[in-house]
């Protein structure tokens, strides 16, 4: 009978050898993403980056040091790998697997259109787009 020894650390340490994982499978594990499946249809749709680079396999192999950009829930994320995880467990362990670089920056923020053409109310009212019209009625 052949025995499992399980190790209690179950984030695998910074610097340790020539050490990879696939990058879908690191994104699951770090929590960005509810399903390996989910985080591979964001690789093979041509939206993450590996330090700087863009990779449509989700299969691709990202070690401690890499840099990842994705979109996610309307933010850019740019993260560091820290650590390769070995599971997904629990928030608190997969938040020691990476760094923010950069703090998330929406990608709807009003800053990006200073010139909208009705900054407080939205939409305009029907009155307020109709064209104004002269005293006889006609449009001037």
């Amino acid at each position: 009978m052949r025995l499992c020894s399980r190790s209690s650390n179950r984030v695998s340490e910074k610097g340790v050898g020539d050490a990879a994982i696939r990058v879908d499978k690191w994104l699951f594990h770090a929590r960005f993403f509810r399903s390996r499946g989910l985080a591979a249809a964001l690789i093979e749709g041509g939206r993450l980056r590996v330090n700087g680079g863009r990779t449509i396999k989700p299969g691709a192999r990202v070690r401690v040091g890499d840099v990842l950009t994705f979109p996610q829930a309307g933010t850019i994320r740019v993260v560091r790998i820290l650590a390769l995880g070995v599971r997904r467990g629990p928030a608190a362990e997969a938040q020691r697997l990476f760094s923010e670089v950069a703090p998330p920056e929406s990608r709807n923020s009003e800053s990006r259109y200073p010139d909208k053409a009705y900054p407080d109310s939205g939409s305009p009212s029907s009155r307020e787009a109709r064209p104004a019209r002269g005293s006889d009625g006609k449009v001037p």
